[in-house]
């Protein structure tokens, strides 16, 4: 049973949300929260699996909230539900460590699949997104090239060449089982690697993996892999 804790300052929306999770039977939701104060108390007192977090709330916003719930509880999965589909909001919930985004007006019946896919650690995010988070962490790094370079070339160097290959098809937006066939690996072995590379760079989930792999320019503007 994925455990979920729903984030909304709006109380129709908290309960529009908990009632559509209700209809799967593998959803159960364990709690909501006004704001991110009681988030971050209810996160640490629930342990839910996967928590879908507002931005824009009272007293801590969405983006801090999440920063302090996974600071206390890495495994948890954190998916932005918002209104505002804005490229500040993305970058600043996705640095925070969430798994995605999802907007508020979607349809019913992908609510429900992103909290399973986020419950197993799955990136949710559209590659036009992606692409606006990568573009604004270009912007923030265009001002010191040289020293980014050497940090890319140093984050590089802690990886194998087998690391590079599966971080360079993460970053393409492949499943663990497409990386496997297309590396000839076994689907365990693509997941050990995977989690060597998030700890060697620091990395808290795969949306941040593909970041690094554009920055690290192992795939192009297209997230495709780049031949070398």
């Amino acid at each position: 049973m994925i455990r979920a804790l729903v984030v909304d300052d709006q109380g129709l929306v908290r309960a529009g949300v908990r009632v559509l999770l209700e209809t799967a039977p593998d959803i159960e939701v364990v709690g909501e929260a006004a704001d991110g104060n009681d988030a971050v108390r209810l996160a640490g007192r629930l342990h839910p699996d996967v928590v879908l977090m507002d931005i824009r709330m009272p007293r801590v916003d969405g983006i801090e909230a999440t920063r302090r719930i996974l600071a206390a509880a890495p495994q948890t999965n954190v998916l932005m539900l918002t209104t505002f589909a804005d490229e500040e909001y993305v970058y600043g919930a996705l640095t925070a460590g969430a798994v995605g985004f999802l907007v508020k007006d979607g349809e019913p019946n992908d609510m429900i699949d992103a909290v399973r896919r986020s419950a197993r650690g799955e990136p949710l995010l559209a590659p036009s997104v992606l692409a606006r988070v990568v573009e604004r962490a270009r912007r923030s790094h265009d001002a010191d090239r040289a020293a980014e370079a050497e940090r890319n070339h140093t984050m590089l160097a802690k990886l194998t060449p087998r690391e590079r290959d599966v971080l360079t098809l993460v970053g393409a937006g492949l499943s663990n089982m497409d990386i496997a066939a297309r590396l000839k690996l076994g689907v365990t072995t693509v997941k050990t690697h995977i989690v060597a590379i998030l700890d060697k760079l620091g990395a808290r989930n795969r949306v941040q993996a593909a970041v690094l792999a554009h920055r690290l320019g192992l795939v192009d503007d297209d997230f495709r892999p780049i031949e070398r």
